[in-house]
């Protein structure tokens, strides 16, 4: 990595999964403006050649690829030729909206397949392609608060986080020795074009009230811990939880 801006991505090439919309194609595009060649990767190519389109109208590097992270031979193929990376985001996830009573056994796995065992398959092999060729490299696993506390009917999501945190530990641990460092990136509640009608809804309104700094973040407030973490200046982070919630998980019970 540059060792005269400490921050500066040029020359990296960078992996968001997840980039078809939402905090995906924001934290692709914001690579991509610090000097990092992207590839977004997602199941739906038609939104992943529009976001493209997009960075590189910016003057941005980018390119797609076709994945889905709950499958073992779609998340290699990402890796094929011998491709590497020195920046991993593992974006891609899902949630399913059920209490323990109703939640299906489908639903279930795949909560858990796309969430955990997703985020570990691109994990895996981004650290064994960065090993082979002696390369440092920073992976991060986005989260979320609710990997640290619970919330009503999201057992899935939430067991599916909370393991993603504790793996993201493990695996710093492993692989500190070759200098690849994973951490965790926590978001709270961010608005997005998915959640912003709930959000105008008298249940967002009251969740909302519910935060210490009484708005919901917006995508730009994670781009500072996003940065810290993937750039050289995080070089001695490794294992940690980065928490982006506007104080959400310190507010009073």
């Amino acid at each position: 990595m540059d060792n005269g801006n400490v921050r500066s991505l040029s020359g990296l090439r960078a992996l968001v999964t997840g980039a078809s919309g939402g905090l995906g194609f924001h934290f692709a595009q914001l690579l991509a403006r610090e000097g990092a060649a992207v590839t977004l990767a997602a199941r739906r190519l038609d939104l992943l050649e529009r976001n493209r389109d997009a960075i590189v109208q910016a003057n941005g590097t980018a390119d797609i690829v076709e994945v889905d992270v709950a499958d073992a031979a779609s998340v290699e193929s990402v890796f094929e030729n011998d491709r590497v990376f020195e920046i991993v985001v593992n974006n891609a996830g899902i949630s399913r909206t059920a209490s323990a009573f109703e939640i299906t056994d489908a639903d279930w796995d795949d909560v858990m397949d796309t969430n955990l065992k997703g985020a570990f398959m691109v994990a895996r092999h981004a650290a064994s392609a960065l090993r082979k060729h002696g390369k440092a490299g920073s992976i991060v696993n986005v989260a979320s608060i609710l990997g640290l506390r619970v919330a009503g009917a999201v057992a899935a999501y939430g067991a599916s986080k909370a393991g993603l945190i504790h793996l993201t530990k493990s695996l710093s641990l492993e692989w500190a020795r070759f200098d690849i460092r994973v951490n965790t990136l926590c978001p709270g509640y961010i608005e997005t074009d998915l959640n912003r009608s709930f959000f105008a809804s008298p249940a967002g309104k009251a969740l909302i009230q519910r935060i210490p700094q009484k708005r919901l973040g917006r995508p730009e407030d994670l781009d500072g811990a996003m940065l810290l973490l993937c750039s050289d200046a995080g070089r001695y982070i490794t294992g940690s939880s980065i928490v982006v919630d506007g104080g959400h998980l310190v507010s009073s019970l």
